[in-house]
């Protein structure tokens, strides 16, 4: 009985001992500046940090010292407890401003403005950040338009928010500040991934993680910063690299209980384990996303983390469940959430839901909710700022080189003209130099003039190019829009029907129409507009047809190719075989319910300017007759299909099904 008070003094001595390292690595009134600011001076402490920084604000401090601390306190407090966090940024302000301390209440008021935004009371938030910007020094910019960008970003309104983060990197910049330009291209980074740009979100992630790496402070931005790095590489399939980014995340967030970063490092989890089939750590991902944004408070975090949960029981055909959690989902997310990013991926798995249980009119409706708020999303302005943001910065990025070198250049010129002039007295060659110098000049005028004339032409090219490719974009989008509305309206009457043999026709139909909807999609969501990206146009489209047919989990699409372009008159054709071939494989090589996998291959031949179409099933094979019957449609349409691409067909039977076709192609 003796040994339970004793551990308890144990415990309690060895947790005063904690605080006390920690407090002399963060406050130490023996030194010159006493005050070590955390994750900016030192990170070397662990999450009892803010119970030190409590203790240590009641202490009599300076005024300026006070006003450092208790920022640090409201600002940190806002990764766990967002009221806390309120009450001690209302309390540190009220204290600036009887201290009459103008550039206190401005920093007060950016993090105030902060705790406001992930409150969702995005209008005050950006009314607060607006009053602090008329106080502070160019300095503090960039962090204050970094949750001026966040605000913009929840209100969806992307290409705002990727105004201020490229106004912030050109003040880190100018003002060398690391931290400024690391955060100005985590956020650039995390736009590119909300615009579906992965590629360009990894290449300024992996800018801004180089940047952290260089001021060696593991924070909660740098914690950010790691997670949205993995976020990209998710998207693009790099499964294992997204893993490795999110437990670097996980740690630091560990360490130091950011509950925000953890909510969203376990919302990216539960995905990554759901498309690698770990579908136990998936909800467990998910559960911890839920515990964690519930314990700050945030509605925010709360609507992604029952978004995602949703998203794995649809996934898992648990559809009650689903919506269950997807109403959750909506209830936080309200008509004035304002990020329609998420409430548009909401109302798509919400519309899912409904559909696999048979309520096709709620699951309309969600799915007409889910097109007009995508709309509202990926718009062609959106798309067209932040290109036009993006080339800017690198013509500002290289102008920038080209002066420094301008500078080095012009003083060595001084140093030369100091030597001769002091080495060379004589009359004649300062005469020849001058004139040397005059016909340079001129020379140099003619050129800066004729250089001005062709940068006009250019500037004037530029732009009409940049119209003409907007204008073909958005009639792409409308073309796409378009064909899922008639594939939508397909579905419904297909559901309408009870005859078998007229769904299986309204089916095949709604396929077709997808297959060319997917064309246009890719084209306006790529860089090239004149060509299509085979393999992963083959892959989307085999995922819709097995999913139209519910046949994920049975048969697998495998494509054994490299990815190759190909122009849109070629493209669709090829698409509509291959719909034709694999609605056939499903329809007929897979009996009494079998697996198996269906392969597609587009390559290049032996041939100059031949290309090789292949669709191969290991299903029950198909009598060699079955092609030149031609009594069905599909079958009619794949053999017009192939005198329009004036090629070949070949069927083999032998082991399943493999169909072939040689076509030329142009050359795109």
């Amino acid at each position: 009985m003796c040994w339970q008070p004793l551990s308890r003094i144990c415990l309690t001595l060895g947790i005063l001992v904690v605080t006390g390292i920690v407090q002399g690595q963060i406050f130490d009134n023996s030194r010159t500046d006493p005050y070590r600011a955390v994750f900016v001076a030192t990170d070397d402490f662990d999450s009892s940090y803010l119970a030190v920084l409590e203790n240590t604000f009641r202490m009599p401090l300076p005024d300026s010292l006070k006003l450092a601390i208790g920022n640090d306190l409201a600002y940190y407090w806002h990764t766990r407890n967002l009221d806390k966090a309120q009450a001690w940024a209302d309390t540190v302000y009220r204290l600036a401003v009887s201290r009459q301390n103008i550039l206190w209440q401005g920093r007060l008021q950016t993090t105030l403005g902060g705790i406001l935004l992930r409150k969702d009371k995005l209008d005050t938030a950006m009314a607060v950040l607006e009053s602090a910007k008329m106080k502070l020094p160019i300095q503090d910019w960039p962090h204050l338009f970094t949750q001026m960008g966040y605000v913009m970003e929840r209100q969806g309104l992307l290409s705002k928010a990727a105004d201020y983060a490229l106004q912030g990197l050109q003040i880190g910049d100018s003002i060398r500040d690391l931290k400024a330009r690391a955060m100005a291209y985590s956020d650039l980074s995390n736009l590119f991934w909300k615009q579906s740009k992965f590629e360009k979100g990894i290449e300024y992630g992996l800018e801004a993680e180089s940047l952290f790496k260089q001021r060696n402070i593991n924070d909660l931005d740098y914690s950010f910063t790691l997670y949205v790095i993995g976020n990209n590489y998710l998207k693009i399939n790099e499964y294992a690299v997204a893993q490795e980014y999110f437990d670097k995340a996980l740690a630091i967030s560990e360490r130091y209980q950011f509950y925000n970063n953890l909510a969203d490092i376990y919302i990216s989890l539960a995905e990554l384990y759901t498309l690698t089939q770990r579908y136990m750590q998936a909800e467990v991902a998910a559960r911890n996303a839920i515990r964690y944004s519930a314990l700050l408070n945030n509605n925010f975090m709360q609507m992604r983390s029952w978004l995602e949960l949703g998203k794995l029981q649809n996934l898992m055909q648990q559809s009650s469940l689903a919506i269950e959690s997807l109403k959750k989902c909506l209830q936080v997310g309200t008509e004035n959430f304002n990020d329609t990013y998420f409430l548009h991926i909401a109302y798509k798995e919400l519309g899912t839901a409904y559909a696999q249980l048979g309520d096709y009119k709620n699951a309309h409706a969600a799915l007409v909710t889910y097109d007009q708020l995508k709309d509202s999303v990926f718009t062609a302005e959106a798309d067209q700022r932040i290109a036009l943001l993006q080339t800017e910065f690198e013509v500002a990025q290289k102008e920038s080189t080209i002066k420094v070198q301008e500078q080095l250049i012009s003083q060595q010129k001084r140093v030369q003209i100091l030597f001769l002039i002091g080495v060379v007295l004589l009359g004649l060659m300062v005469l020849i130099l001058y004139r040397t110098y005059r016909n340079k000049l001129r020379v140099n005028a003619q050129l800066n003039s004729l250089n001005e004339s062709l940068a006009h032409k250019n500037q004037q090219l530029d732009k009409r190019n940049s119209e003409n490719e907007l204008l073909l974009r958005e009639i792409h989008h409308r073309v796409k829009n378009n064909l899922e509305i008639v594939s939508g309206l397909l579905s419904l009457q297909a559901a309408q029907i009870e005859n078998p043999s007229a769904q299986a026709v309204m089916l095949s139909s709604q396929n077709r129409v997808l297959s060319m909807g997917i064309i246009h999609q890719k084209l306006y969501q790529k860089d090239n507009l004149a060509a299509i990206e085979m393999k992963d146009y083959f892959q989307n489209l085999g995922e819709s047809i097995l999913d139209s047919f519910n046949e994920l989990n049975r048969i697998n699409i495998h494509c054994d190719m490299e990815p190759l372009e190909l122009d849109v008159d070629t493209a669709v054709p090829i698409g509509l075989i291959a719909n034709e071939l694999i609605t056939n494989a499903l329809k007929y090589a897979f009996t009494e319910n079998r697996s198996g996998e269906i392969q597609i291959r587009l390559v290049k031949t032996m041939v100059e300017n031949e290309l090789m179409f292949q669709v191969k099933d290991n299903g029950v094979g198909k009598p060699a007759q079955a092609i030149s019957k031609g009594t069905g449609f599909g079958t009619e349409l794949v053999t017009l299909l192939v005198k329009q691409l004036d090629g070949k067909l070949r069927l083999d039977t032998n082991e399943g099904t493999t169909i072939t076709i040689n076509f030329k192609y142009p050359q795109v």
